[in-house]
């Protein structure tokens, strides 16, 4: 619902962020906050996240990714439909600049060996050793109150 993109925005001002989501009320909240807080820095699109990267980020460009608990989509006939597939591996590492960073989680394991396989296969990318700090999401939340463990992973472009 944007309040974890938000937190990330107001945290960092000096550094320009676009939100994508598809979710009709998380981009209205979304919208409610940046306005609440007067936030400069962050632009919203409603809209499918890979279209958007394909349709509308050069290549080389972003500084980072941020993938915060994304549908997991438990079912194994429904697993084509989990983001972290390898096309999006591969298009997702080349809108990175070089040193530039995927930062993924889930409350889901078997997701997370999912999304860690599938990130580790592709070339252009390379786990690192920790992830990044974040706020808590609503999701996360959620996943912590049912018993679920949280698990962050955190990809960085290579260096050509």
């Amino acid at each position: 619902m944007g309040e974890t993109t938000a937190a990330i925005a107001l945290a960092n001002p000096g550094t320009d962020y676009i939100a994508v989501e598809v979710h009709g009320p998380g981009v209205g909240s979304l919208l409610k906050k940046i306005a609440e807080l007067e936030l400069k820095n962050l632009r919203v699109i409603r809209h499918d996240a890979v279209e958007v990267l394909e349709k509308m980020i050069p290549d080389g460009t972003l500084a980072g990714l941020h993938l915060f608990f994304p549908d997991p989509w438990p079912k194994k006939r429904h697993h084509k439909r989990r983001i972290v597939q390898p096309p999006f591996a591969t298009l997702a590492a080349r809108k990175l600049v070089p040193g530039g960073y995927l930062h993924a989680a889930t409350d889901w394991p078997e997701y997370a060996e999912w999304m860690d396989e599938t990130l580790l296969n592709e070339p252009l990318l390379e786990k690192a050793e920790q992830a990044k700090a974040r706020p808590v999401t609503k999701f996360e939340r959620r996943g912590i109150g049912l018993g679920h463990a949280v698990r962050d992973l955190l990809f960085l472009r290579r260096q050509e």
